[in-house]
């Protein structure tokens, strides 16, 4: 899977780079928002919240822009209420499956327009149901691998409950259950570890090698048109792209 963890990689850096323009922040803004709404302001009795929050957190949101959205989600005047997440799970180029998490004000807009990026590059839309028992959802924490003992971050992530640590390229990538999220990074961190990224995600179970370079620019694109969709939280997708290709597309 190092083509794909490599992808994961390159999509964080090019999210902590859209964070600058303000646009993820909105978009994390919104999933605290709508976690508080839904659970409550405490995110010890909310892991939707705790999970939103460590997402903001590996973004570097400020602290200040997290107790805002909170306050927006859990007050009286709270407009987290517009809001609902919405699911699409479709295929793209390759017969990749893609999962699209999203939450919306307006739900026929954005399907139509998770629809057009679907048919715009060589993919089609699906029913619910048709993708997802090809994921399963997990707490992923990634480690720079530079510099570090891995019997030592090991320890620390089981300490903090995770599942397994696996070298990665150039990260170690810790994977737990959704409800350790906090507990590892707080474990790996207080260990006195760098993490890179802590946040829920679907892993996929299996894995699609796209190893042709026209093809895996058209799968590249699909992701990318997705993501840039304001409505669009997060996409999954279980391609995996030879690293020597996904090197050669993004640079």
């Amino acid at each position: 899977m190092s083509g794909h963890s490599k992808w994961s990689s390159i999509k964080h850096k090019k999210g902590a780079a859209d964070a600058k323009r303000g646009k993820l922040f909105s978009k994390l803004s919104r999933a605290i928002i709508v976690a508080a709404k839904e659970g409550g302001a405490d995110p010890a009795a909310n892991l939707a919240l705790q999970n939103a929050i460590e997402k903001a957190r590996s973004y570097s949101m400020p602290k200040d822009n997290i107790e805002r959205a909170i306050a927006r989600g859990s007050g009286a005047d709270s407009d987290g209420e517009a809001f609902e997440t919405v699911i699409y799970e479709g295929y793209g180029p390759s017969g990749v499956a893609v999962i699209v998490e999203a939450l919306t004000d307006n739900r026929n807009r954005t399907a139509s327009e998770v629809r057009h990026a679907f048919d715009k590059n060589d993919g089609n839309l699906g029913t619910s149901g048709a993708v997802v028992w090809l994921f399963e959802r997990r707490a992923v924490v990634l480690v720079s691998a530079d510099g570090v003992d891995e019997d030592d971050l090991t320890l620390a992530a089981a300490e903090g409950g995770a599942d397994d640590v696996a070298l990665d390229g150039s990260q170690y990538q810790i994977v737990a259950q959704p409800a350790a999220l906090t507990s590892v990074r707080e474990a790996v961190e207080g260990a006195g570890f760098t993490v890179d990224s802590a946040e829920l995600t679907m892993v996929p179970k299996t894995t699609v090698e796209v190893a042709d370079e026209v093809t895996a620019k058209k799968v590249l694109r699909l992701m990318d048109q997705l993501e840039e969709n304001d409505d669009v939280q997060d996409v999954f997708a279980n391609f995996d792209i030879p690293e020597p290709v996904l090197e050669v597309i993004a640079s």
